[in-house]
């Protein structure tokens, strides 16, 4: 990995508030993330580039430490690694005493790589193969989380020839439709994920762990609900809370099942625009925590382990990508400012339209342009696709062929959607930290784009 120190004009969190500084008569007004010019980083290692401000994601972990882990007894949590997830960031994670959630046998590859230890690792997804629960019981995970019946099976015979016993817990669906897109709400009954909260004789849920509890090889240790992504209100939460506890209490009436262990799962919001305040971990904890507190004692049941596995929470505000502008192409009502990525780094918009902010890296104060021509101006990509736009209608200063610009809170899922469409390659990510920029992801190379194909 290359390593660079550069001296910094001024300093800015991507996900804060913008400031400038005076130097002698001239402003400075370049973007800075960790210490680290923006134009330095595009001159050094090319555009597109995503740059992720190491110092932000490990304050959101300390954040949680002390509102969550520490101000709350028998309570872990989780990096849903889906939001990004490299070998540098599994250790970062890692060193941080943060666990990990994956949904992918090369997402546990990846982590196992890095040192993750195994037993801080819990496999989530609702197709896993037999190859993929094979590994995370040979690697040794903390827990499996079940999100088909089918599952627990398979667990079964893989820990038995492993000679050990998997930690299990059973994904559930609690009826709340989550006030987000469509495409990212996922705790409604018809979701394909989990199973439905329904605690009658016979159901999917009762039976599942029923079973369960006759295999040797498998401890079921609770439950796990996610109810959504991008949320910035607590209801959704409360309600699946009040939910979760009813079924819990039935489920112990019913079977004698101790629910020793419940996941909430994350989705805790991260503001697209960087002038805005972040979303507090306690906004969060708080209502979550204290309804389920509540919750048992009103039921007079016992108050299970506590695991958050937040994502995007962790890594959003901590990005940017940068872009070289290609061309400005000025019409009749709508200016496209065209830059040498797009929806191949950063399909978010073309998937669910997904908002970002953008600014001139050299200009970060300086007047929002209003072309002549009127209307609206939309920063889009190279791809051969209409649909291939970063902002639809932004606010940006002028720019010009050449000029860079960069996308705030692009941290999460965008490497981590990245692809090869129209045969372009994945730029590369740099972590900037007090002054230090270092690469932890090389950019893809023409030879990396034909390897592993045939004539």
């Amino acid at each position: 990995m290359r390593a660079i120190n550069f001296s910094a004009n001024f300093y800015i969190i991507f996900g804060g508030k913008l400031f400038s500084h005076e130097k002698g008569r001239s402003k400075i007004s370049h973007l800075t993330g960790g210490g680290v010019d923006c134009l330095k980083l595009a001159g050094t290692f090319g555009t597109p580039l995503y740059v992720f401000d190491t110092g932000i994601i490990k304050s959101r972990c300390g954040e949680l430490r002390e509102t969550f882990l520490n101000r709350w007894d028998n309570t872990r949590v989780r990096y849903a690694g889906k939001a990004f997830l490299i070998r540098a960031m599994a250790k970062l994670i890692a060193d941080e005493g943060i666990g990990l959630d994956v949904v992918s046998e090369g997402e546990l590859y990846t982590a196992l790589s890095a040192g993750f230890p195994p037993e801080r690792i819990e496999m989530n997804g609702n197709a896993k193969s037999l190859r993929e629960i094979d590994y995370a019981v040979r690697s040794g995970v903390g827990r499996i989380i079940v999100d088909h019946p089918d599952e627990i099976g398979i667990i079964e015979s893989c820990a038995k020839e492993a000679g050990r016993v998997q930690k299990i817990m059973i994904r559930v669906a609690p009826g709340v439709d989550a006030h987000t897109h469509k495409y990212i709400a996922t705790g409604s009954t018809d979701s394909k994920f989990g199973v439905p909260a329904d605690s009658r004789e016979g159901s999917m849920l009762t039976e599942a762990i029923r079973f369960a509890r006759t295999c040797e090889h498998v401890s079921m240790r609770g439950l796990h609900f996610h109810v959504g992504s991008q949320l910035f209100d607590t209801d959704d939460y409360t309600k699946s809370i009040e939910k979760i506890i009813e079924l819990m209490k039935s489920l112990k009436d019913s079977l004698n099942f101790t629910t020793h262990e419940l996941n909430m799962g994350g989705g805790f919001g991260a503001v697209i625009n960087p002038a805005i305040p972040a979303m507090k971990s306690e906004f969060y904890t708080e209502p979550m925590m204290k309804a389920l507190h509540e919750g048992c004692a009103k039921y007079g049941i016992e108050i299970p382990r506590v695991i958050l596995e937040p994502g995007r929470w962790f890594v959003s505000e901590a990005g940017i990508t940068l872009y070289t502008v290609e061309n400005v192409r000025e019409l009749p009502g709508i200016t496209y400012i065209a830059v040498n990525g797009g929806m191949s780094d950063n399909p978010r918009y073309a998937l669910y339209q997904a908002e970002y902010n953008a600014v001139k890296a050299d200009d970060i104060d300086g007047e929002i342009w209003h072309p002549e021509s009127g209307g609206k101006v939309s920063i889009v990509g190279k791809c051969c696709e209409s649909g291939d736009i970063l902002i639809d209608d932004a606010e940006i200063q002028r720019v010009k062929a050449g000029d860079i610009i960069a996308l705030y809170n692009t941290g999460a899922y965008t490497f981590s959607m990245s692809s090869n469409y129209n045969c372009l390659m994945r730029p590369a990510v740099v972590f900037v930290e007090n002054g230090e920029a270092r690469v932890v992801a090389e950019r893809q190379t023409l030879e990396d784009i034909i390897r592993g194909q045939v004539i």
